[in-house]
């Protein structure tokens, strides 16, 4: 979108349901209208207060430095200890016996580790790191499957000070191995493997093979949890000899408000990996308020669950961070939707009455696509609210998972923020906000975010542009590791003034916020700028289908065409005619420009491990390229069956 006639974003879909809030809940919510207006009048004292529902050991001078942009320093001079404030003030308030976290194996092996349990092992996790040489400042890198050990071993690191590097565990040894090297890492805390889809799955033989290219690792932990049998080298410790035998009894010491918390790499698939530093007291502030404020979170009787890995920033922000702050209950998986069976999610919610549910549009897609017969076996009625996160989630998903999952009573909290945000900055407020299915309706009190056209100029309703963020945040990230100018080239060059990560949005009549997912993913179409993710929502409206991915080919007459690759529901087959049909079913949804040249019919979409999908390999195909990168795929075979059904099929010339 950097061509000058390429200045705003059709606005296409159009939306008129809207849901407001349960009146039981709007009338206990925790937070209310009048949090917009105390954060309009003085939003830096907004954010003081907010950072006032932590524990300090030093209050801070200045809430805000400013003064050399764009790199922000919040609460100048506070002291605090993030582990402290996650565990040791809970057991002190009396909760030792509150249940932080019930954990569910793949295999069905369980734990229930109370803020007492929790914070005996961070203790000795803290005291092991310390006796094998790690100090403040140090960069331990952690590469565990989704088990207690992962967010006890993050916070004994934020416990002495240690900036923590969570690598997602279905990482190649190429990535690892570069994650580390950048970071410095002195220590890496593994385990021989984890459960993937009813088997183990190593991952100490994919660290022995990262750290031989690597020169700054002294110590590897490693924590025994399939029990198959690993190579050993003189460097490795098992986690049972030296954490679990350490002393139980820590004292945790203050750390200023900037010292640096933790790096996490973004994915890297097309560049070098970016390592996205965020930092101690503004982090935890917004990520512990936007927990409390977004979720309605009542500790003392919700059951929460983010469905996310713990390798990505949804689940270091609201697996481990945010839900600890506030003293939550939450659950912890560590396996697939359909192991092994697909009604596992429903399963769980109904086997410890979980009361939020935190998943991803493209989760609650496939759920759809298996059929409501499933979750319907299972008694969700604990559930009283709904949040989604990764992408933006197509209108007709929203409804599905409404109506078959919160049972048409659920608020839907549709989120909006990236690994750089650090925590949730636009969102409905669910004892506040009327929703509409797609939308992510308003930034949140205190956030300062805005749609601009290609000259940085406001849109006005009814608009689409690219957006940004006017104001510095407290959870933002306040550099990439190393690289303080690929930070400003990255993120504050395009827009004098402004944050811009790369998403499109659009503002409905009524000022709504919808996100058009990357603006790399616009498609010129006939010069006109029309988003995939509007074209995909047409597509996942025909009851037909389940999901969509598009993509901009290029075209000789319109520039770009639009290729559209779909899966269909259930037991529906395909056909020439169904693909005709959904062609029409956008024209009229949409008008004929959105249209798409071609419709081919596919079984399943490249996603990263993550789950988003990877439309730049669809768009190798599309024009009939090589492809590129798929190391980051989940499942790297469906890449074939892609490749070989569209250079079969025929596009319709009409």
């Amino acid at each position: 979108m950097s061509a000058p006639e390429r200045t705003t974003l059709e606005n296409l879909l159009r939306e008129n349901r809207r849901f407001e809030p349960p009146p039981e809940l709007a009338a206990a919510a925790n937070v209310t209208i009048d949090a917009y207006q105390t954060a309009s009048e003085d939003r830096l004292s907004f954010w003081d207060a907010a950072a006032d529902r932590l524990t300090w050991r030093a209050r801070w001078q200045q809430t805000l430095d400013w003064s050399n942009p764009p790199f922000a320093k919040w609460f100048v001079g506070g002291q605090l200890n993030v582990a402290e404030n996650c565990v040791d003030r809970h057991v002190a308030a009396g909760h030792g016996d509150r249940v932080a976290f019930h954990w569910e194996g793949e295999p069905g092996d369980t734990a229930t580790i109370t803020y007492a349990e929790l914070l005996r092992q961070v203790s000795q996790a803290a005291n092991a790191l310390t006796e094998l040489g790690v100090r403040a400042g140090d960069r331990v890198a952690i590469y565990l499957p989704m088990i207690p050990q992962l967010p006890v071993a993050m916070l004994a690191c934020a416990r002495i000070g240690a900036t923590h590097s969570v690598v997602f565990g279905g990482f190649s040894a190429d990535s690892l191995a570069g994650r580390i090297e950048d970071a410095g890492a002195r220590l890496v805390i593994t385990a021989d493997g984890g459960f993937r889809r009813g088997k183990p799955h190593a991952l100490k033989p994919v660290v022995d093979e990262a750290v031989a290219r690597t020169s700054s690792v002294e110590r590897v932990v490693v924590v025994r949890r399939t029990g198959e049998d690993v190579e050993w080298h003189d460097q490795d410790v098992w986690w049972h000899d030296t954490v679990d035998v350490a002393d139980v009894e820590h004292t945790a010491e203050p750390f200023d408000a900037e010292h640096p918390l933790f790096i996490l790499y973004t994915s890297g698939t097309t560049a070098k990996p970016k390592g996205i530093l965020h930092t101690t007291g503004g982090y935890l502030t917004q990520a512990a308020w936007t927990h409390h404020a977004v979720f309605d979170l009542k500790p003392e009787q919700d059951v929460f669950w983010c469905t996310a890995d713990i390798g990505w920033v949804t689940g270091h922000s609201y697996i481990v961070y945010g839900p600890l702050a506030n003293g939550a209950t939450s659950v912890m998986y560590e396996g697939t939707p359909d192991t092994p069976h697909r009604g596992r999610f429903w399963e769980l919610v109904q086997k410890y009455q979980i009361s939020i549910l935190y998943t991803a549009p493209t989760a609650i897609r496939t759920f759809a696509k298996w059929g409501d017969e499933i979750p319907a076996k299972y008694d969700l009625s604990s559930l009283r609210l709904l949040g989604t996160v990764g992408e933006p989630i197509n209108p007709e998903a929203w409804m599905w998972y409404r109506e078959q999952i919160g049972g048409g009573r659920c608020p839907i909290v549709d989120t909006w923020w990236q690994t750089e945000t650090g925590a949730i900055m636009i969102s409905p407020l669910p004892g506040v906000t009327g929703t509409k299915p797609g939308s992510a309706m308003r930034p949140l009190p205190g956030i300062a975010a805005d749609v601009v056209d290609d000259a940085g100029a406001s849109v006005p309703p009814g608009g689409g542009g690219y957006l940004v963020l006017r104001e510095p945040w407290p959870s933002m990230l306040r550099t990439i590791w190393g690289d303080d100018q690929r930070f400003i080239d990255t993120y504050w060059s395009r827009f004098d003034g402004m944050y811009f990560a790369g998403d499109g949005a659009k503002l409905d009549d009524d000022g709504d916020l919808w996100l058009l997912g990357r603006v790399d993913d616009v498609m010129l179409v006939s010069g006109h700028n029309i988003s995939t993710t509007e074209v995909e929502s047409a597509l996942v409206s025909h009851p037909s289908v389940a999901e969509a991915a598009v993509v901009g080919a290029a075209d000789p007459v319109t520039g770009q065409g639009i290729v559209a690759f779909v899966i269909l529901r259930g037991d529906i087959e395909g056909s020439e005619s169904l693909a005709s049909d959904l062609r029409t079913h956008v024209a009229s949804a949409l008008g004929a420009i959105a249209k798409p040249r071609q419709i081919l019919l596919v079984p399943e979409l490249p996603k990263t491990r993550s789950g988003k999908i990877m439309r730049r390999l669809l768009r190798d195909v599309a024009e009939n390229r090589q492809l590129g990168d798929v190391t980051t795929l989940q499942d790297s075979s469906v890449m074939e069956l892609i490749s070989t059904g569209i250079q079969s099929s025929n596009a319709d010339d009409d």
